[in-house]
């Protein structure tokens, strides 16, 4: 859920607030590919020097320092380049924790239930990644659309016109915010009131980005903890073994 369920918000948070195009995003997308790909040469440089159980537990703390820096810095201020570093991590760290993932669970798992322990594995990750795109999804609009209405209250937009652009907003994972200043409202509001009702726009799909980011960490933050009871069954045979007969 907090793997992949952020990389729902970030592509539209490009593209609709800061004006990049579909192709434009994916590039700057690339930067958490890149890390993925570097992932594979640290794995393999680590294998052996750094228990497999370990190295998924680096993964998903590198994933979580790489969603917290993103809500951290993410603004239309700081545009693109200040988010591209911590996507950087953010693919490092999937790279890492997926790639030994399946084989360290699979070492709790019975010989005869293999097959069983697989299958649940795979089920429950793919539950989890289209759940993480629903909640995350909701905390994301959610997000958007209470910090949109106390931004234009503030602006003594009037409450009529609050709910027309909330809604296209939201309505639309905001792609209406590039046509408010000038098709939406141009000729219902002050040109310069218009300008401010675009921006406050942007900064509220911001935040609700920002709130995805959030909830992505405290996902991965459960995550995390349970990193700790990898390879468990493993060890404690290992302890058996070693013990005089």
């Amino acid at each position: 859920m907090g793997e992949f369920g952020i990389l729902f918000a970030i592509p539209l948070w490009l593209q609709n607030v800061l004006g990049l195009s579909p192709i434009s995003s994916g590039l700057v997308l690339l930067w958490l590919a890149g890390g993925a790909f570097m992932a594979s040469g640290i794995g393999g440089a680590l294998s052996g020097k750094l228990p497999p159980a370990r190295a998924v537990q680096l993964g998903v703390l590198l994933e979580l320092v790489g969603v917290l820096g993103i809500g951290l810095v993410a603004s239309q201020e700081n545009g693109w380049v200040w988010i591209a570093p911590f996507l950087l991590i953010y693919g490092i760290g999937i790279g890492l924790a997926t790639a030994q993932l399946t084989g360290v669970i699979m070492v709790d798992v019975p010989m005869e239930k293999n097959g069983q322990g697989s299958g649940s594995q795979s089920t429950v990750r793919q539950v989890g990644s289209a759940l993480g795109i629903a909640v995350l999804g909701t905390v994301l609009f959610t997000g958007t659309q209470v910090s949109l209405e106390q931004r234009l209250d503030e602006l003594a937009v009037p409450a009529s016109q609050i709910v027309i652009v909330t809604d296209a907003v939201v309505d639309s994972a905001g792609s209406a915010i590039p046509g408010l200043e000038a098709g939406l409202i141009a000729n219902q509001v002050e040109p310069a009131l218009a300008a401010e009702i675009k921006l406050a726009a942007g900064d509220a799909f911001t935040d609700g980005a920002k709130w995805s980011a959030w909830a992505a960490a405290g996902f991965l933050l459960l995550g995390f903890a349970s990193t700790f009871n990898l390879g468990s069954r493993k060890e404690s045979e290992s302890i058996e073994q070693s013990k005089p007969k």
